[in-house]
């Protein structure tokens, strides 16, 4: 069995044992460009999950990564690996967070007014961010992540989904994920939220990220889940 992971910087263990978020940070890595730094990847969650399970392993995460970014590498994926045992384990993103086609290249774009992007897509960038509707791209992703999990389930894939920061808790007509899904409407059922109460601090006070022990917890949170709900 393989258990294929995506996400963000949760998944892709930013900072975890080092200060770096993309691979490129590390002026020795730099051709690796916006994979996780493989340091940090050996301690992640998803690492420590497949050696629990002792499978197969393959992260598709990468830092600052969108939903939209999450759905399209997890379907490629998906798409090339169709004939294998697999388990996918999905960190959904922040809502706001969107992904640019611009000249062959995705970029990851956010609401935080700072992101990168070619200087004749600027304007347009702002105009994002100044025209922002939170709770619109809220069920956005909550309408996504629904039609994605009824693809899943139509191919018998097995998978879990969960949040990383954000929560659906402000969504008034809920779905019915079964397992598939932890919490998506509990705030104290997301990543961070978790990790958080046990009393784990991110690596830094101005860092949303957090270390070895941080996944260590979280592996152990999802391990338990994925037994007790007979994903393996």
């Amino acid at each position: 069995m393989i258990l294929y992971v995506n996400g963000d910087s949760h998944t892709a263990a930013a900072e975890a044992v080092n200060n770096h978020a993309f691979a490129e940070d590390d002026p020795r890595l730099e051709h690796l460009k916006r994979l996780p730094h493989p340091d940090n990847l050996a301690v992640s969650w998803g690492r420590q999950l497949a050696t629990a399970l002792k499978c197969g392993f393959h992260c598709g995460a990468e830092s600052a990564a969108s939903n939209s970014r999450i759905l399209r590498t997890t379907r490629e994926w998906l798409k090339n690996n169709e004939n294998q045992n697999k388990l996918v384990v999905i960190q959904w993103s922040t809502w706001e967070r969107d992904e640019w086609l611009i000249d062959d290249v995705y970029y990851q774009v956010n609401g935080s007014g700072i992101d990168q992007v070619p200087s004749e897509y600027e304007e347009k960038y702002k105009k994002y961010v100044a025209s922002l509707d939170w709770d619109r791209k809220t069920q956005e992703a909550h309408d996504q992540i629904w039609e994605f999990h009824e693809e899943l389930a139509g191919q018998n894939v097995p998978h879990v989904f969960f949040n990383g920061n954000n929560d659906f808790s402000k969504i008034t007509h809920r779905m019915d994920w079964g397992t598939n899904y932890i919490g998506p409407y509990d705030p104290t059922l997301t990543f961070d939220a978790v990790i958080r109460a046990a009393d784990i601090e991110t690596v830094s006070p101005d860092s949303y990220h957090f270390g070895r022990d941080g996944h260590a917890v979280w592996n152990r949170f999802i391990l338990n889940y994925i037994i007790q709900n007979k994903f393996i």
